[in-house]
């Protein structure tokens, strides 16, 4: 920065944390949802202190803290980078065996262990600016695990350059490394006064130089049927079977709208995720989503009216239907402390990219963080693909997340 040369160690630090097994699991109760996650986060831990940041411990909850004391004789406020630890349970991220296809040259990247996983361009349109550059998938039996660890690594790369570099002047930097974000837990249990930021970023979006300060707002809808349990032999006119009032609320979901596999941009979805029990009682959870909360309620209003229509063909059954809150749309934080977004798009810019603000059609720790005090929007961190096979992130936009972090951390010094 500022002709101070940068020896990028992001690529290393990526190679090494993908090798460690860390995806959560959504039926656990514990915190965190899976005890292996602790083994990256410990080694994040050893790494800051042999960076010399001191303030670095792990708790009981799987949630890495650290400081980046300042430098400056100004007063900034504090500002705190987060990425998360964990990765999907969607596709296996045991034995992951990371690849660099050198200097892309825009053929298709036919996987090492299994050729029928085969990323090309014209499924993952983000390849065409990639040409030259070098590109990380795994070996076609997992995921990579980019999802979220390029941010991570980016993140630590940036902290043990600005350790080692303290004439670029910033104030309190902040480190948070959560775990179970997959899992919709990744900040259940995050201390906010131990945390001790104003403002904050995660580090955990897709194409190089796009900022997302928009998300998705989420609920977890639970159905459970409650059927009629009767011996098959001697069940006619009294057997009422929740399996098939489950199959038949499912199957009576909008089709032509209202599901992911039919919306884009700004259109909401109502998207079952599990199904499952037995002739007396079943359970169906889905997903609602809406980027306006009153959006979210009318979708929430039309699923419980389906599911009343479909219950009148069974009277003697019933059903509860709980809506639990996930997350909202960061926006209505983030609209009332501009300055958080501008900063991280001039540090883009900064960065020698053509920066660009997004939606996006999901969620991040930043959206919880943010109505719990930290208006956290969520930055690049060159991830594509995730949760599947087909995962790849390239080594050149993991170096350009590290120039935007240590850029923005300048930036809020330089404006205070």
């Amino acid at each position: 920065m500022q002709g101070l040369p940068i020896k990028y160690t992001v690529t290393e630090r990526f190679l090494t944390y993908v090798k460690i097994d860390t995806q959560s699991d959504p039926e656990s109760t514990t915190a965190p949802t899976t005890e292996k996650q602790k083994n990256l986060s410990r080694l994040l831990v050893t790494e800051l202190h042999a960076m010399g940041i001191t303030d670095a411990f792990l708790d009981d909850y799987g949630l890495v803290y650290a400081l980046i004391p300042s430098n400056t004789q100004k007063s900034v406020p504090t500002i705190c980078f987060c990425a998360h630890v964990d990765t999907s349970p969607d596709c296996s991220g045991e034995n992951v065996k990371p690849v660099i296809h050198k200097q892309y040259n825009g053929q298709d990247i036919v996987l090492p262990n299994d050729a029928s996983v085969i990323i090309r361009m014209s499924d993952h349109p983000d390849l065409a600016n990639q040409i030259g550059n070098d590109i990380i998938t795994a070996d076609g039996t997992t995921l990579l695990g980019a999802d979220n660890k390029s941010g991570v690594a980016a993140i630590m790369d940036a902290a043990h350059f600005l350790i080692n570099h303290p004439e670029v002047k910033h104030g309190d930097i902040r480190l948070l490394f959560t775990p179970d974000e997959e899992v919709g837990h990744g900040v259940d249990h995050v201390d906010m006064q131990k945390l001790g930021a104003q403002y904050g970023y995660t580090i955990d979006g897709e194409t190089v130089g796009t900022l997302e300060d928009e998300t998705f707002s989420g609920d977890m809808v639970t159905i459970v049927v409650h059927g009629v349990s009767v011996h098959p032999g001697f069940a006619i006119g009294k057997m009422e079977s929740a399996i098939k009032i489950a199959a038949a609320i499912v199957e009576a979901l909008p089709k032509e709208n209202l599901s992911p596999e039919t919306t884009t941009d700004m259109e909401g979805f109502i998207h079952p995720v599990s199904i499952g029990g037995l002739l007396e009682q079943a359970t169906i959870k889905l997903i609602v989503r809406d980027f306006d909360t009153a959006g979210l309620h009318t979708k929430e209003a039309l699923l419980k009216k389906i599911v009343t229509d479909v219950m009148k063909g069974y009277p003697n059954s019933s059903f509860e239907f709980t809506v639990t809150e996930q997350y909202r749309n960061m926006k209505v934080v983030l609209d009332k402390h501009p300055q958080v977004a501008a900063y991280a798009l001039e540090a883009i810019s900064r960065a020698g990219l053509q920066a660009e603000r997004r939606s996006i059609r999901g969620g991040t720790d930043g959206c919880r963080l943010s109505f719990m005090g930290l208006p956290c929007p969520n930055l690049f961190a060159g991830e594509h693909a995730f949760h599947s096979k087909s995962e790849w992130v390239s080594v050149q936009d993991m170096q350009k997340a590290v120039d935007t972090i240590i850029h923005l951390s300048m930036i809020w010094e330089e404006k205070s």
